[in-house]
């Protein structure tokens, strides 16, 4: 599998730049102890941004949505929760042993 500047893929490199740089990642999501969590919070608010969006049709939707799917999510929400260790430790959430957490098999 090739990389696409320096992320998994185009779709994860896509979606970071577009959705979440630049954003204050603990004002939108709020802190996460842990990866996995704040993984599934970025999921689901880039999915919210596409399904609050009312259409006629489907089509566009569901391109949107296949797209997603092939997002490294634990990638993105590695890369913030380690650049936001200092700001989860101003809200008091213990961070420690929760950087190096594998994703966990489905």
């Amino acid at each position: 599998m090739s990389t696409y500047n320096g992320w998994t893929n185009y779709a994860t490199w896509r979606v970071n730049l577009e959705v979440f740089d630049g954003m204050d990642i603990m004002d939108y999501l709020g802190p996460c102890a842990d990866v996995r969590t704040l993984a599934d919070r970025m999921k689901e608010f880039a999915e919210n941004i596409i399904t609050d969006y009312k259409s006629e049709t489907n089509l566009a939707q569901d391109y949107a949505l296949a797209f997603l799917s092939d997002v490294n999510w634990y990638e993105i929400a590695k890369h913030y929760h380690n650049e936001t260790e200092e700001a989860y430790d101003e809200y008091g959430v213990n961070t420690k042993n929760t950087f190096n957490t594998k994703p966990q098999e489905a």
